[in-house]
């Protein structure tokens, strides 16, 4: 059971678990949503013109949080990196660069159409993922972020558990008007990660950053595949999730149940996601690249599950809903529903990026999926989101700041 279960671990099992829905989809035997095949290639043709539109030379930069560090022509990370890490090595800005991206992706949960956030740098009035990352950038260098013995500046178990609510809250400007929705799961999501940074064990880390040494031990040629990064993280921090799924002693992290994989021999239904650990993953590959090590076979990672991918399905008539009266209801992230959705969001991904490639005339190796989703499809779930709800998902969620 226990080796059952650890396979799971791996972006692989997640677009075979997701297929399997998919494939049910094909055959009109899912139980939430319907697939409207005829609708995919007018999603495709949107998703192209929206890259070329974004990107009109095509020369599209991965889907990661470093995208966000860039608003109203204002490079945040740029600003911060030059005062506070100017005089460190390019290791020690790598390690640096980690820690970073680790609080960034972690507090990168949906905010809310409340919250509003005032960056003191661009002095923009900033919301949703730009307003998260910028907030980040202030708590990571100027509360939790410390000068280490070696002269680094970073992270900490000890630095990450003075984070609570009240600090948190107060770098995010929440308040009365002005809430973030999931503050105590954020909150919830860096204790998880100091706990995890304490756990005895071999390959225990005493900060994120620390994974790049790892993984300069454990591959010496300075090369890996995007699937392996992964699965480090995943056997490194797979215990930091709160509401994370613990099966038999393993930690499998973000996965939900959905009847239809079900059966004898397939990990008794569980479908796993990542979400957080591939956002995570995707945005480890830029401060890892600049340290020279290569990361191949980018298209082993998935699409991204989240309601901006899920959303332009919904939107653009690809997913349709079974029953109508589910629109009304408040969805916990692990109901069959949004199990169904997310897993079709990851199986239709796949798809669309063959489809915009076809479209555009580009390879796997020029535009793979990590590119598919930062020049069309994560925008036009955005725009089509502003423009027909003002921002808020299409379907009611119970977002808790650990998964969306």
């Amino acid at each position: 059971m226990s080796n059952q279960l650890t396979s799971l671990l791996s972006a692989r099992a997640v677009r075979e678990q997701c297929a399997r829905i998919g494939e049910a989809a094909e055959r009109g035997n899912t139980h939430w949503f319907q697939f409207h095949r005829t609708a995919l290639s007018e999603c495709i043709e949107l998703v192209s013109a929206e890259c070329l539109s974004n990107y009109p030379d095509l020369d599209i930069p991965y889907h990661s949080r470093w995208r966000h560090f860039v608003v109203n022509d204002s490079d945040l990370w740029q600003h911060y990196r030059d005062r506070y890490l100017s005089d460190l090595s390019p290791e020690s800005m790598t390690r640096s660069a980690i820690d970073l991206i680790f609080i960034s992706v972690l507090l990168d949960a949906g905010a809310g159409d409340e919250w509003k956030y005032l960056d003191p740098v661009s002095g923009g009035m900033l919301s949703r993922s730009e307003g998260l990352a910028a907030a980040s950038l202030d708590l990571f260098f100027n509360e939790l972020g410390e000068t280490n013995p070696s002269g680094e500046f970073g992270i900490s178990a000890q630095s990450l558990r003075r984070c609570g609510g009240e600090m948190l809250g107060t770098v995010f400007q929440h308040r009365s008007g002005n809430r973030l929705v999931g503050l105590s799961g954020r909150v919830a999501l860096l204790s998880g990660l100091a706990n995890t940074l304490e756990q005895p064990g071999d390959d225990t880390l005493t900060r994120p950053g620390s994974l790049y040494d790892l993984i300069c031990e454990q591959f010496p040629q300075r090369r890996l595949q995007a699937g392996e990064l992964l699965q480090l993280v995943l056997k490194l921090f797979n215990t930091m999730w709160p509401d994370g799924m613990v099966k038999h002693g393993v930690h499998l992290g973000d996965c939900g149940e959905h009847t239809l994989v079900a059966c004898k021999g397939n990990q008794d239904g569980i479908v796993p996601f990542h979400k957080l650990s591939q956002w995570l993953t995707y945005s480890l590959l830029e401060p890892l690249q600049w340290s020279g090590i290569e990361i191949t076979d980018l298209d082993q990672l998935t699409g991204l599950p989240e309601y901006r991918n899920g959303g332009l399905l919904l939107d653009t008539g690809v997913l349709s809903l079974k029953d109508e009266t589910v629109r009304n209801s408040l969805l916990r992230v692990n109901s069959e529903t949004v199990v169904e959705w997310r897993a079709l969001t990851i199986w239709l991904l796949d798809e669309i990026a063959q489809g915009v490639r076809k479209t555009l005339g580009k390879s796997t190796q020029s535009l793979p999926l990590a590119s598919v989703l930062q020049g069309g499809t994560w925008s036009c779930g955005r725009k089509l989101a502003a423009e027909r709800r003002g921002g808020l998902p299409p379907l009611q969620l119970d977002i808790r700041g650990t998964v969306f």
